[in-house]
């Protein structure tokens, strides 16, 4: 892949098992727990990587309860950033993820930048999670395109 470190990528964190935290009542999405896991990434701010800024929904959920709100909700992220970043990443539980991309592929019909889906089957902070190879992947794809849609690669 060519070097990305031009663009730049928004990360949309709506809950899902990549951002769960171990707490008492069991894996649970909280609040500021995931962006200190992906601080902790240095492959997410090598040379090369696309510059990244990172987003939380206001309330954080598994996707089983994903509805037409928090598809209105992440389509708005994206429209309200649109001018600001070469592409999207949407972190999203991996239950129903097929269902938020299809809603937001006719939401936003028509884009020249990438919206991208991830998620995880274990957590970010577990050591043997899917999770950080698919977010790094996710922020590489969303960067390579240039001003008209096309693959960098």
């Amino acid at each position: 892949m060519k070097n990305l470190s031009s663009k730049k990528v928004l990360i949309i964190y709506t809950g899902g098992t990549i951002g769960m935290k171990n707490t008492e009542q069991g894996y649970a999405p909280v609040s500021g727990y995931l962006l200190g896991e992906l601080n902790k990434i240095d492959d997410l701010n090598r040379d090369g990587m696309p510059k990244w800024d990172f987003v939380e929904t206001d309330t954080l959920l598994d996707s089983s309860n994903i509805s037409a709100t928090e598809w209105n909700n992440m389509a708005k992220s994206i429209v309200d950033n649109y001018n600001l970043y070469d592409g999207f990443v949407i972190l999203h539980g991996t239950d129903t993820m097929s269902y938020s991309a299809s809603a937001l592929s006719f939401m936003l019909e028509n884009l020249a930048k990438p919206v991208i889906f991830t998620g995880s089957q274990i957590p970010i902070g577990i050591l043997r999670t899917d999770g950080r190879e698919n977010l790094i992947t996710a922020i590489e794809i969303a960067g390579a395109r240039n001003e008209d849609g096309c693959p960098l690669v």
